[in-house]
């Protein structure tokens, strides 16, 4: 528990005394640090952690051993036991077990992640699936999409999946490696074992366990003459 010499909590003594009985949480909560406010319907397990400057709202759920840092604000969000999630926006989501999450993470509504995951910061996930095991490090999107285990998705990547008109998915399968300031211009399927080159613009499928080059040819040539001479 991050600890402070007057606990306090935004949640009054009346509201907990009222819900003591229906909501075992409530004893959790009388332990937490101040600046931290907490919808009544909100379940914390114990062993979980809750530090201070943390919102949490809605049917959100704290797991047992999960610690929830300072700058988290998490709406109806389900966070696994033994994750940990650092600065964190979060609505509609949930998290599995030993996962770490942020800082600076958005996870939106139909984000599903699988346990063992890492996403870092700057990532933003959309109405999309992460199997177990999967790391999307930094400064990438993924919408409306499903990405399977073990896949590595890379600096930059982006799963493109909204053409003006319409929205569609992009399906990755299992231990894909996505290299960096990759697109994924959707409907695109990438096959389990593919690996995408850094760069690169997908716009068709990718066969399992083949390497995709969808990027411009590098091109040396001589430099122009000096103008300003």
């Amino acid at each position: 528990m991050c600890k402070e010499k007057k606990p306090e909590n935004l949640i009054s003594d009346a509201l907990i005394e009222e819900n003591k009985n229906s909501n075992p949480s409530v004893n959790i909560r009388r332990n937490l640090p101040p600046n931290v406010y907490i919808d009544p319907e909100v379940v914390i397990e114990e062993g979980a952690v809750i530090c201070p400057m943390t919102v949490l709202k809605g049917n959100t759920k704290i797991c047992r051993g999960a610690v929830v840092y300072p700058f988290c604000d998490l709406t109806d969000t389900v966070v696994g036991e033994n994750t940990e999630i650092r600065s964190t926006y979060s609505a509609g989501a949930v998290i599995g077990k030993n996962c770490t999450v942020g800082p600076f993470a958005c996870l939106r509504k139909g984000a599903v992640i699988g346990d063992g995951c890492r996403v870092g910061d700057f990532v933003e996930i959309k109405n999309s699936v992460l199997g177990e095991g999967v790391k999307c490090a930094h400064l990438a999107y993924i919408g409306d999409s499903t990405v399977g285990a073990e896949t590595n998705v890379g600096c930059g990547a982006v799963f493109a999946n909204y053409n003006g008109k319409k929205k569609r998915g992009v399906t990755v399968g299992k231990k894909v490696f996505i290299g960096c300031n990759s697109n994924l211009v959707a409907p695109v399927t990438i096959g389990d074992g593919a690996y995408i080159a850094a760069g690169s613009t997908v716009t068709e499928d990718v066969p399992p366990e083949t390497l995709c080059i969808a990027r411009a040819r590098q091109v040396l040539k001589n430099r122009l003459p000096n103008l300003d001479k």
